[in-house]
């Protein structure tokens, strides 16, 4: 069943990204310092997918004879309706703490999850997933007589999409992955 349901955004959060690496385990240390199971909700949410392709063409013609896929580029910027030191931290990773840190030290790494839904179908939504994502820039704008704002772009290394339509007549909603794809595009 080919999915054409309209979504409308939800929410989205950042999470852990639970991995025994030294970026993993910075990122749960910030995570336990804040106490927090998720470090925040997130909204504005774009995500962007960049395929490198490579055109050849053949002398006399005009139009490539073959498209050949290149690099996968995974990015996007959220907006943060809060601020509090998890997000900085989570950009700069030891470097945002208030002493000095010996170099090298990793930049923590978590994952996001962007959840959809279809309000005119109850029990149908999709989610984006992101894993082993990295903030690039981070930046917040203090309007006068506004919400304080933070927002912060970002990279990731692979995204998945998880579609659940609701059955007819009620039920709980049943994953749909379209045939012939695995729900993931790796970078």
């Amino acid at each position: 069943m080919a999915m054409t349901n309209v979504y409308t955004g939800a929410n989205g959060t950042l999470t852990l990204a639970n991995e025994d690496t030294p970026e993993g385990r910075d990122a749960k240390a910030v995570v336990d310092t804040y106490e927090m199971t998720t470090v925040g909700r997130v909204t504005g949410v774009e995500v962007c997918v960049q395929t490198d392709l490579e055109a050849f063409h053949e002398i006399g013609r005009r139009h490539p004879t073959s498209l050949h896929p290149g690099n996968i580029w995974i990015s996007g910027k959220v907006d943060r309706a809060y601020i509090n030191g998890a997000l900085l931290e989570l950009l700069l990773g030891r470097g945002a703490g208030p002493t000095q840190i010996a170099e090298p030290y990793v930049q923590p790494t978590f994952n996001m999850t962007v959840s959809l839904t279809d309000p005119a179908v109850p029990g149908t939504s999709a989610a984006l997933e992101l894993k082993g994502v990295k903030f690039q820039n981070w930046a917040y704008r203090m309007p006068e007589d506004d919400f304080v704002m933070e927002n912060a772009t970002f990279q990731a290394l692979t995204i998945s999409v998880l579609d659940r339509q609701a059955p007819a007549g009620g039920g709980e909603a049943v994953a749909q992955v379209p045939e012939g794809f695995g729900g993931a595009a790796n970078a």
